[in-house]
């Protein structure tokens, strides 16, 4: 979102606005919310016209994050992340032997580009990215089967960036969009 700073009395654009519904559901999902607040602040940011009305919804919630590294790894099994789990700005992934399932379709996604590095040896790996979400594999290298996605037919604008990279060996990168 634009920094909040600016003259207050300027309107803004469905980004940040779409950014600050984000940033109120991801105070929610951490707790710092009730549902009835989470609720009411989603209604002020919706009908929200200026940037100081803005500022006014989102002053009292935690700071924002400005850009956070996670990393997942395991020598084998399995690796899933599932439902409303809040997405790093890089989320780095790494598996010796086994499966990698993310989905992202109902995870708190505060980042305009979100990038998933995979370090994986053998195995499959899947990842459900949000129906508007751009999906960009150019700086992933596979070993040994190729990556199968198939990009929507027409997407809504607005949704996030996921970028893919790093390396897979001995296994298939299998993308699809959320269905909901």
């Amino acid at each position: 979102m634009t920094p909040l700073s600016e003259d207050p009395r300027r309107a803004f654009t469905e980004d940040d606005r779409d950014t600050a519904v984000r940033r109120v559901q991801g105070a929610y999902a951490e707790g710092h919310l009730s549902h009835e607040e989470m609720d009411e602040r989603l209604h002020r940011v919706l009908t929200a016209a200026t940037h100081g009305e803005l500022a006014t919804v989102l002053s009292s919630l935690p700071a924002e994050p400005t850009g956070s590294t996670s990393t997942i790894a395991a020598a084998g099994g399995r690796i899933k992340r599932r439902g409303a789990w809040r997405v790093p700005r890089v989320l780095k992934v790494a598996s010796a032997f086994g499966r990698v399932r993310l989905d992202l379709s109902r995870a708190v996604i505060e980042h305009p580009v979100v990038d998933i590095e995979l370090q994986l040896g053998t195995g499959r790996a899947r990842i459900t990215v949000p129906r508007d979400a751009v999906v960009d594999l150019e700086g992933l290298h596979t070993g040994w089967k190729d990556t199968r996605y198939q990009a929507p037919p027409a997407s809504s604008p607005g949704g996030p960036t996921i970028r893919i990279s790093g390396t897979m060996g001995f296994g298939r990168l299998k993308v699809r969009h959320a269905r909901r």
